[in-house]
């Protein structure tokens, strides 16, 4: 779990709202906006203590965890506040639909995978390297070095190539996934990220 920006409970404008914040839920790794609800002090802090999004009721007048119903609840990733100290952004890990007609998002919009999940994928990569852990394959990779990692870039280049020849897209995209993934490591080696790269992309297409 990322660190909770925890400059709180002092930093937050409880009394601009009458006990009340916005609270903009998100999915961390999709960057979708889920739906937006109310946290007291209460409720921000039992959502920090059992790692679920609690929110106060505005109609019941109370607490309710969001999921206590349909178990579709919100795990919590990371807590953000504005610049005003009124207004929170949780970023969580939905574990089902986030509206009560069925839908993703409040907003009627589908919740699926997007390229903002390979900012979410270089942060673990990061990770892997600066806090590396035995049973990591990503972290076994950087402690073999450059050579092994742009060796294995090339290995994944070529399977791409083989099993574009072939039919079973379920294979190429596997292994066009193993490149991209490999490629990240690379990079990372090489201390650069994925917004560099892309701005070389855009500087050639002005």
């Amino acid at each position: 779990m990322s660190d909770l920006n925890n400059n709180f409970p002092a930093a937050i404008d409880f009394e601009k709202g009458d006990g009340l914040v916005p609270a903009v839920v998100q999915d961390y790794k999709t960057g979708k906006v889920l739906m937006l609800g109310y946290m007291n002090k209460e409720a921000y802090e039992k959502t920090l203590q059992d790692k679920l999004v609690t929110f106060f009721s505005r109609s019941k007048q109370r607490l309710w965890t969001k999921g206590e119903t349909s178990e579709n609840y919100l795990v919590l990733k990371e807590v953000l506040l504005d610049c005003d100290g009124d207004t929170l952004l949780i970023k969580v890990d939905p574990q089902g639909p986030v509206c009560h007609t069925g839908n993703d998002t409040c907003f009627a919009e589908i919740n699926q995978q997007s390229l903002l999940f390979l900012n979410h994928l270089q942060k673990v990569i990061k990770d892997r390297r600066f806090n590396p852990t035995e049973k990591s394959y990503t972290t076994s990779l950087f402690q073999k070095g450059i050579n092994k990692i742009a060796q294995k870039v090339g290995e994944e280049a070529v399977e791409l190539v083989i099993e574009s020849k072939d039919s079973n897209d379920d294979l190429f995209k596997n292994e066009a996934a193993d490149l991209i993934f490999h490629l990240m490591v690379l990079l990372e080696e090489k201390n650069m990220s994925l917004n560099e790269i892309v701005a070389v992309l855009e500087e050639r297409h002005k």
